[in-house]
């Protein structure tokens, strides 16, 4: 090993790679789960106990609670959501009832104090700063409060009516057919199979009459609180209101006969001296049935387990990049060895002819192997222990919301595991290169041994099984694609991964036959007619094995990176086509005291709203839509429905899909494509047009209007017209909303948000909706799940070309006598170089080109499989992460050969032809 430690310390690095990134997944999984655990364990503070049952845990088990010998304070676990507004911001704010126990706080003071009695509260800094409030100031707090014995208002519309603002329990889920029109007038009701579910009462139904009333509730700031150990860090922070004010207003918001609160959980702390263990037993006792009593480190974890399915998911996904690492790695370890043997067969034979038995030869290179994967894995987990404690290091400089631990904390899984892998990885790696060092005898050892041919027994079961996995993976493929289009997503994609896999280790399994080939080919093809080019290309099929297993290696590694990219950007598009079809406006503002139902009084827009938004940054353009309800004589019944008017060709300049407003003129109506199905609507039908009675207008102005149908891939279910139309039907139509159009619909998750810090001081809240939030959120979801993704697969490209640069170093030493009889006919240095330089090049990018060629065809048939049950998939090419995977392999193999060309064209002719 002494006399080899150049010639090993390539594998070694690959190794120290793959191990590092095994320990630095470990730990990390190890994070993940104690942040979550004690981000879920941060709600219950000091609490000694926390108490949950199935059912749920009603007052009177709380007062049993509480009551139980060894109990000082019992708390149930309480989050409620009130819209705050100061001046003119508003929010909408989670809130909790003040402690009764200081162990039961989880979050801390920053200034003030807490709420100690009726009509105060406490916000998280960032919320009381976002409001603009101080200690001392007002905030009003809006809560609903059932009111017994109203009328309706909305009676015949299937919509309850406050003061303008719609009942969430009112409004039916668009997939419910049809939820966009109820029954009214004339007494004639829908037929029952039309009418959306919770539209009207049944008959004999005893819900009682009333509605909910929007109350204002004048509050103090009395405190600004800080959420160090992250309770509430997913919902935004926790406002902290008095138990009293809280109690209250969860009493007031009860219909008549329905269920009271019921408490997931309640905090528990014990009386000093009492005796945990007994107390768990007597509240177990008490409360029977599914209760469970457990410490509040116990409730996290199940919590956490919960959430997560009992699976630790994360380090599983991140595992399995450290797999196929590692597998690249023990691929460049195969070859590393392979060619030492190779070289050291006069060594072996000499051995052989002394004395030395098969058993000696064999033990001496996994000897080798062992000591070399030990020393590399050892290296490689104190590599991943630092890197991942230089990630805690930055992390924690960095405001991420969520707490960290300081310092990594090491197990012993995170050591072994590694340890062993790293050693088992490059012990298995080296049998085969063990094997040929002893299956020859001493004087046939004397010449390199060749790559399996057509002809042996061997290049024949190799060739058998490499063609029997690439037809049936490709089978497998092609059958994932067919039932993923024909909607069964789960069935395709298993599929698929499947066909893929066995047609990839086919590939894989078959390259020896055809990729030096290849590499060869390329080479004469691009080199012309140099004399420097042709011996690059001619030294590739000098030795088929190695060359085959260093290309593969950069293979893998690539052509992951490219699938992955290829789905990413598949998927993107076909989500951003989905979205266009659904929603083809950007985005949508509208108040939000109307719906697409067309079953409440409109609220207009301010009319500072449409100005405002003109002015945000990567905003191109508004239009404004007037809105009313209608309705619609269908099968002898008014239906009612929301309708819009909105200029045509304003309309058309600005949705993303033409179609959906294609034909939109005086004397026509689009229908949503939803609409028309759930109601027997097609293009051509003529339908009549009257305005709806709304709560504050029973005799509404205007004249029916008979217009012709359009049916268009138009999203949402509101009817589009004219505003001439409208204004003809119903006088007076107010400006309900506006579309607006984004000047780069990719730059959607910098400028909605934008749009709605604009919006925010509005006299009315202001919802913005529409393709362009839902994109930003996904782009957002997509991106980072592609970024972690391509950047784990990344370790193993780095790896796969650590083996290149392996392979050329090698193959100069292999090759010093050939070289100094090249340099003593004429070769100059430079020329030496070049030739080094070009077959590092070679090998590298048609290792590249060949994996970004079956990155995208697994990409395409991934995103065929997985995508087609939600519309047409756009397949798509991701030129830039191609391009970029390219130029680096061309570059790396290109550095790869600076040493390795150095060492060669610095040794002299006559001492290269010494060498033994």
């Amino acid at each position: 090993m002494r006399r080899s430690i150049g010639r090993l310390s390539a594998a070694g690095i690959a190794i120290l790679i793959g191990t590092a990134f095994l320990t630095a997944t470990l730990l990390a999984g190890n994070i993940i789960n104690r942040v979550t655990t004690d981000s879920i364990a941060a709600q219950f503070a000091d609490s000694d106990l926390v108490v949950s049952n199935g059912p749920g845990i009603d007052p009177a088990d709380l007062e049993d609670i509480r009551g139980t010998e060894g109990v000082e304070a019992a708390d149930p676990q309480v989050l409620r959501a009130f819209e705050l507004v100061s001046g003119g911001k508003r929010t909408y704010q989670v809130v909790v009832p003040a402690a009764s126990d200081p162990r039961f706080e989880a979050q801390e003071l920053v200034e003030g104090a807490m709420p100690t009695r009726s009509g105060e509260i406490a916000l998280p800094s960032d919320v009381a700063e976002r409001l603009g409030l101080g200690l001392g100031d007002p905030v009003t707090v809006v809560r609903s409060v059932w009111t017994p014995g109203a009328e309706d208002a909305a009676a015949g519309t299937g919509t309850t009516a406050d003061e303008g603002a719609p009942s969430e329990e009112a409004v039916a889920p668009e997939e419910t057919a049809p939820a966009d029109a109820t029954a009214v007038g004339d007494g004639a009701s829908a037929p029952a199979e039309e009418a959306a579910p919770g539209d009207e009462a049944a008959p004999g139904d005893e819900s009682p009459a009333g509605t909910f009333v929007d109350t204002n509730e004048k509050l103090t700031l009395v405190g600004t609180l800080d959420d160090p150990m992250g309770a509430y860090a997913q919902v935004g922070g926790a406002g902290v209101l008095s138990n009293d004010d809280l109690t209250t207003w969860e009493a007031d918001s009860y219909v008549p006969g329905e269920a009271t609160t019921a408490y997931n959980a309640v905090l528990v702390a014990l009386a000093p001296g009492a005796d945990l263990e007994a107390v768990r037993s007597s509240i177990t006792s008490s409360l029977g049935g599914d209760a469970k009593v457990w410490t509040s480190a116990e409730y996290a974890k199940e919590q956490a387990a919960q959430m997560t399915g009992g699976e630790d998911v994360f380090t599983y996904v991140i595992l399995t990049f450290a797999a196929i690492a590692l597998l690249v790695a023990a691929l460049v370890i195969a070859n590393t060895f392979q060619v030492l043997v190779a070289q050291r067969t006069r060594t072996l034979a000499l051995l052989r002819c002394v004395g030395a038995d098969r058993k000696q030869l064999s033990r001496s290179v996994l000897l080798e192997a062992v000591i070399l994967g030990l020393v590399a894995s050892v290296a490689g987990i104190l590599f991943g222990i630092g890197l991942v404690q230089l990630a805690l290091t930055v992390a924690g400089t960095m405001d991420l919301g969520i707490p960290l631990p300081p310092v990594v904390q090491v197990t012993a899984v995170a050591v072994l595991v590694p340890l062993l892998v790293g050693t088992v990885v490059t012990l298995v790696a080296s049998f085969s290169p063990a094997r040929a060092a002893t299956r020859v005898a001493p004087l046939a050892a004397l010449r390199p041994s060749d790559a399996p041919t057509l002809t042996s027994g061997a290049g024949r079961v190799r060739l058998a099984i490499s063609s029997i996995l690439v037809v049936g993976g490709a089978g497998l493929l092609v059958l994932g694609v067919l039932l993923g289009q024909q909607g069964s997503a789960q069935a395709g994609l298993l599929a698929a991964t499947a066909g893929g896999a066995a047609s990839f280790v086919g590939i894989l399994v078959g390259a020896i036959f055809w990729l030096p080939k290849v590499v060869s080919l390329v080479g004469k093809v691009l080199t012309g007619s140099g004399s420097t080019a042709k011996l690059a290309a001619a030294n590739t099929l000098r030795n088929p094995r190695r060359t085959a297993a260093t290309s593969t290696a950069l293979l893998i590694g690539v052509t992951l990176v490219a699938m992955m990219s290829t789905g990413a950007v598949s998927a993107r598009m076909s989500m951003n086509n989905e979205l266009d079809g659904r929603y083809p406006v950007d985005v949508s503002l509208a108040t939000d005291g109307y719906d697409e139902f067309g079953g409440n009084q409109p609220v207009a827009l301010p009319q500072s709203t449409i100005g405002t938004a003109e002015k945000v940054d990567g905003v191109e353009s508004v239009v404004p839509l007037t809105a009313t309800s209608v309705t619609v004589d269908l099968d002898g019944s008014d239906i009612t429905f929301l309708a819009r008017g909105v200029e045509p060709e304003a309309a058309g300049t600005l949705v993303r899909d033409k179609e959906a407003v294609q034909g939109l003129a005086p004397g026509t109506v689009v229908v949503p494509a939803g609409v028309a199905k759930d109601w027997g609507i097609s293009s051509g039908d003529q339908l009549v047009l009257a305005a709806a009675p709304l709560p504050d207008a029973a005799d509404p102005q205007g004249t029916p209007a008979t217009l012709e149908a359009l049916v268009t891939p138009m999203g949402g279910r509101a009817l589009l017209v004219t505003p001439q139309t409208l204004e003809g039907v119903a006088t007076g139509t107010p400006v309900t909303s506006a579309w607006v159009g984004l000047a780069d619909v990719n730059d959607a998750a910098s400028v909605v948000p934008a749009l709605q810090d604009a919006l925010a001081e509005s006299d009315l809240p202001i919802d913005v909706t529409g393709a362009a939030v839902e994109r930003a959120m996904y782009q957002k979801v997509v991106d980072t799940i592609l970024g972690v993704i391509v950047g784990l697969l990344a370790v193993a490209v780095v790896i796969a070309l650590i083996g290149v640069a392996n392979t050329l170093s090698l193959s100069v030493i292999e090759r010093r006598r050939e070289s100094a009889t090249l340099r003593a006919i004429g070769l100059s240095r430079s020329q030496l170089r070049w030739m080094l330089a070009i077959e590092g090049m070679l090998i590298a990018g048609v290792g590249a080109v060949l994996g970004i060629l079956l990155g995208i065809l697994y990409g395409w048939a991934g995103a065929s499989a997985a995508l087609a049950v939600m519309g047409d998939v756009t397949l798509a090419v991701p030129w830039r992460d191609v391009a970029l995977v390219m130029v680096v392999a061309l570059v790396a193999g290109l550095l790869a050969s600076v040493i390795p060309g150095r060492s060669a064209a610095r040794t002299s002719p006559v001492e290269a032809l010494a060498v033994d």
